[in-house]
This record gives C-alpha cells, structure tokens and sequence, in this order.
C-alpha cells in the first residue's frame, strides 16, 4: 500500500513538472512573439532556470534516467524534423540549388573536420572526442533555425538556404556523430568501416521513409477516411506516420531515424495532399508543444561547472566556430552573384545549434561516463558535453536572440507590401504579390476573415488598419508599398491619410468602391483604383484584345509580366540590341520608363542606371531577367 501511495506521488509529481514545462514554454513562444525575438531564447533562459543550477525543478532524474528521456527526445526529434522537411518545398529548393548543394556537402565537411581540428587542439581531445564533436556541430537545425525565420522575414532564397541545411545536417551530424561513436567499439577501424556504418543508417532511413511516405499518401489520397472527420483523421494519420518513421528505423539501426522522418516529410510534403492546410496548421501547433518541453528540458541538464571547466580554451572553440569557420563556409558555399555580401553575413552570422546535437551528445555522455561501460571516458564525456552545450547556449542566446537586429544591421529584410484588407480583393491582390516574391503582410479586423486568410497561407496581422499603432506593428516603418483594399472607401481613404502623414512609404494605393469617391481621394494626392473603372477596363479587354487579357488573367503560372529598376553594372551604358541575347529565352523588354516619360524603346535605346524596365514573357524567364537587371533586389 505504501509502495503504490509512493507511486502515485512520484507520478503525480511528474505530471505537475510536465505541466509546469509546458505552461512554461508556451509563455516563451507568447513572449517571443511579443517581442519579436525567436522564442527560443527564451526556451533556454527557462530551462537553465528550472534546471540544477538554479531552482532545481528539472533533473535527469526526473524523467527516470537517460532512457526515459532518451524515448521522450527521441519522439520529439521524429516530430520537429518531420515537420521541418514537410514544409521544405521543391519549389523554394530551386531558389539558390547551387548554393544550398555545397552548404550542406562542402560547407558540412568544413563545418565537421574544422571543428574536430578546434577541438582537438585547444582542449587537447583525443581524436574520437574531437570528431565526436565536430559531428555534432555540423547540425543547426529546423528546431533552432525555423523560429528565428518566423520574425525576421528574409527573402526566399536566403530563407531556401538556411531551411534546407538545417534539415539536410540534422541528418547528416545524428548519423555521422552514432557512426564515429560505434567506431569507439572497433578497434582500429578503417575508413570502409565509417562508410558502411554511414550508408547502412542513411539507406535505411531514406528507404523506410519513403515507404511509410507511400503509406501515408495512399491512405489519405485512395481510402475514405470518413467524409465527416477526414481533416481530423488526415492530421492524425500524417502524425502517426512520422513517429512510425522514426521508431521503425531507430529499430533496425540507431538513429536512422532521424533520415526516415526527413525523407518522409519531404516526400509529403511535396505530394499535393488532401487537406494540406489542415495538417500543417496541426503539425505547427504540435511542433510548438514538443520543442517548447524538448528544449527547456534539455537545457535544465546543462551545467555550469562543466562548461567553466572548458576556461578561455572553450570559449576560443565558440569564436572559432562561429565567427571564423561559420563564415568561412557560408562565403566558399555561396559563391557567384546569386546573394548579396550582406545576405552572406547573415547566414553567417545565423547558424545556432539545437535540439539534436544537445540530445545525442547528452546520451552518449551518459554512456562514456558510464563506469560498467566498454567505453568509459570521463574526461572525453565531460569535454563532449561541455562543448557542446557551450556552443548551443552562447549561439543560440546571442544569434537566434539578436537575429532580427542581426538582418536590421544588415539590411537584408525585404521591405513589406501592406494590404490593409482581407477581403477577396485583398487575398488575391496579396496571391500575387507574393507569387512575385514581395512580403506581403495583410491587415485585417475581421476575426472570421483572418481565419480564412490565415488558413489560405497567408501572413496576417489582426488589428484595425486605421489604428496607427497597428500598422507601425504590422511593419508600416520598414513597408514600401501600401494597399487600401476594404470595401469602406471612409477606412480606405484613413488608412491612406495615416500611411501618408506618419509613415515614409514609397506607394500608396488605395480602391474607390464609390466612383463618386475618386475625385476626394486624388485630391488627397492618394493613387486611387475605382471599382467600377476596374470593371470597366477588364471587360474592354475582353471585348477587345482577348487573347492578351486571357493571357494577363493567368500571369503568373505562364507567362508574366514585371517591372524593375535597372541596377545592374552589366546592363548600364549598353543598348537593347546588345543586351536582347542576355535575356532569358522567351523575355523581352517591352517598356522602359525614364524621369516619367514611358516609352517602347527602340534596338539603339541606351539603358541608364535607374531606368525602369518593363519584362514581358514566360515567368521562368522574367524571373531570370529580374536577377540580370537587378541582382539584389
């Protein structure tokens, strides 16, 4: 009786320090989001917090030993990773394919052997500590790298790069660091040795992963999942395939695991599911929770004493890595003018660590510290973790915690389009835009319209447009372009006032839903579309010139039309007929506007900087034309 009073008090104890850790990390997220700032930071700060160190809430012990948080992270990882990859799609792969190839081929090899040389060298580690580590290194990571790209809205191509090597090395560093530490097991072991371990884990993973992927998109494409709770069934369905993933391989070799949930998220990802929307809303809220309670449980474990005994040595291994290899590697991996020297310091400078090298190198410290172990190292356990750990708190406290200052300093957020408006108007006016690439960001009142826009992938921010708090919230201060797009032309023609007189916006456009307002709004020196000449115009068009309004109807899945400021030194002083066989295939210039006077230039027209140009053509080739004429904008 006493030993089940005990029990119960033990579990009950458990469940309020598991509430506590989730009540805990959902504040970190709601402060993260307050104060822009990635909310990991303050999942650490909250850990270290709870941790030994200071309250004394957390322990390993409180899970019941390494092997009970061993299936906890293990879980975790399943989930974060798989959603990461499920979000990675083939379409913003093709932002910067080089660039994003050699980062995690190149740039991984001089992240893992320079680490390693690091290591060994400055903390006088034996070669399989130092490459232990190095392994462990080479990972940043979607649980560390996706927050931070939820409050600093870079552009596509630096967000493709930074998406991608954080799924990619997740992958590589768990396989890479359980292969160099079963090798501690062989004695003298050969490179062919470090191969097999390395494609015996990798093969399986992919394999097992696009199996249950298969499964998964079977089921959900071919069976009735019951018309009345299909979203619900379909979420569920893509979750237990995740965890089933990662617990199938994880079986057959360790930490295959981590590759089969990447694989599958990527295959679903990629797959045009049914109820898509749904199932990434789900896994997102999902993802919050499991890194909210992975990432402050792991960071009470951290010990201070561990890491001070590391001395100047410790703190010379961080600089190394993050002010000198992490640049070094982004600056050889991202050659060519695709990325601006600024947009290069900043994924430089943003390259935390997370959740999977802290966990890996938490079991196998254990393991190493082990006295009963084949493979006792203390010394080694205790330079593994220490390192470790002080590489993810001080990157993760000063890159993800100063990120969005990081990309201020360095003037690579994109300024933001506002389209103040949800409506039908504003959601299809804020589709086009952003299929062009602009960040565009909707403001809306309308608790029911926010929901529809939110779940139709849009960014939205919930609040009255004319409130000038709410557009300075919204990003008005850093935005170049402004659209009043409500159906009340009083809201419209405020919100176009405001904009005006307190912000310094380039452009600012708003919609006359009453004709009869037009001549009011101009007065105001307010760039005014009228509904009804809207109407008016697109029915000319179809009565005269239909093939081109068939054809502008659908820009932006074929064909396309854009203009762009001429910036490019390789364009300056040359004329059309020299720079017509640079272009794209299927790209022309069909306008170019100078001091206000637009005209079609002729064969002998000399572009000037700071001409506008106007690109008609197949939409690959505008978009390639736009990087020619403008490379970084």
């Amino acid at each position: 009786m006493l030993a089940l009073t005990a029990a119960a008090a033990g579990s009950s104890s458990l469940l309020a320090l598991v509430a506590l850790i989730l009540a805990l990390g959902v504040g970190a997220q709601v402060l993260g989001d307050r104060f822009r700032v990635p909310s990991v930071l303050f999942l650490i700060i909250t850990g270290i917090i709870v941790g030994p160190e200071v309250l004394g809430l957390v322990t390993l012990e409180t899970f019941g030993g390494p092997t009970p948080l061993s299936a906890i992270v293990g879980f975790a990882v399943a989930i974060i990773v798989f959603e990461g990859a499920f979000h990675l799609k083939l379409e913003k792969l093709r932002e910067a394919p080089s660039a994003t190839f050699r980062l995690v081929t190149l740039g991984a090899a001089i992240s893992f052997l320079g680490t390693a040389i690091a290591v060994r060298y400055l903390l006088d580690a034996e070669w399989g500590i130092a490459f232990l580590v190095g392994s462990l290194l080479v990972a940043t990571g979607p649980t560390v790298i996706t927050p931070i790209l939820e409050v600093v809205a870079v552009r596509d191509r630096v967000e493709a790069v930074l998406e991608t090597e954080g799924i990619v090395n997740d992958v590589t560093a768990a396989i890479l660091a359980v292969v160099i530490f079963e090798t501690f097991r062989v004695q003298e072991p050969g490179v062919s040795e470090y191969v097999r371990l390395f494609a015996e884990r990798l093969g399986t993973g992919i394999l097992v992963g696009l199996v249950v992927a298969g499964i998964v998109w079977y089921l959900l494409r071919h069976v009735d999942l019951s018309p009345a709770n299909a979203p619900q069934n379909a979420r569920l369905l893509t979750l237990a395939g995740a965890v089933v993933a990662f617990a199938v391989a994880n079986e057959i070799y360790s930490e295959a695991g981590v590759a089969a949930t990447a694989t599958a998220g990527i295959v679903l990802g990629n797959a045009n599911l049914p109820y898509e929307e749904q199932i990434e809303s789900f896994k997102g809220d999902v993802t919050l929770i499991v890194l909210s309670f992975v990432f402050i449980a792991l960071a009470a474990l951290l010990e201070f004493e561990k890491l001070l005994d590391l001395g100047w040595q410790g703190m010379a291994v961080v600089i190394f890595v993050a002010l000198l290899l992490r640049p070094a590697l982004v600056f050889l991996s991202t050659t060519g003018n695709r990325f601006t020297t600024n947009e290069r310091w900043f994924i430089s400078l943003v390259g935390p660590r997370g959740i999977i090298p802290a966990s890996v190198a938490t079991l196998f410290a254990l393991e190493l510290s082990n006295p009963e172990s084949a493979i006792t190292n203390q010394a080694g356990a205790d330079i593994l973790v220490g390192t470790v750990f002080l590489v993810i708190l001080v990157t993760v406290v000063l890159e993800a915690g100063l990120a969005r200052q990081i990309a201020e300093l360095l003037d690579v957020i994109p300024m933001r389009v506002l389209v103040i408006g949800g409506g039908k108007v504003g959601r299809q006016l804020a589709a086009r835009l952003e299929d062009r690439g602009e960040n565009v960001v909707i403001i809306e009142k309308n608790p029911e319209i926010v929901e529809i826009a939110r779940e139709a992938g849009y960014t939205v921010h919930k609040g009255d447009g004319t409130d000038t708090d709410v557009l300075r919230s919204a990003g008005a201060g850093n935005a170049k372009i402004l659209v009043a797009a409500t159906g009340d032309d009083d809201a419209n023609l405020l919100v176009a006032q405001l904009a005006n007189s307190k912000f310094d916006i380039q452009t600012i456009i708003a919609r006359a839903n009453n004709p009869d307002n037009v001549e009011a709004f101009e007065d105001l020196g307010v760039r005014t579309i009228s509904s009804a000449m809207a109407t008016a115009w697109a029915i000319d068009n179809e009565i005269e010139r239909p093939a081109l309004a068939n054809w502008m109807t659908h820009i932006g899945r074929t064909g396309d039309v854009q203009e762009i400021q001429v910036t490019s030194e390789q364009l300056i002083g040359r004329t059309v007929r020299e720079i017509g066989p640079e272009l794209p295939e299927g790209c022309l210039i069909a306008l170019v506007s100078r001091n206000g006077d637009t005209q079609v230039p002729d064969a002998d027209f000399t572009m000037q900087e700071g001409d506008r140009i106007t690109l008609l053509g197949r939409r690959e080739g505008v978009r390639e034309a736009m990087d020619l004429c403008n490379p970084s904008d």
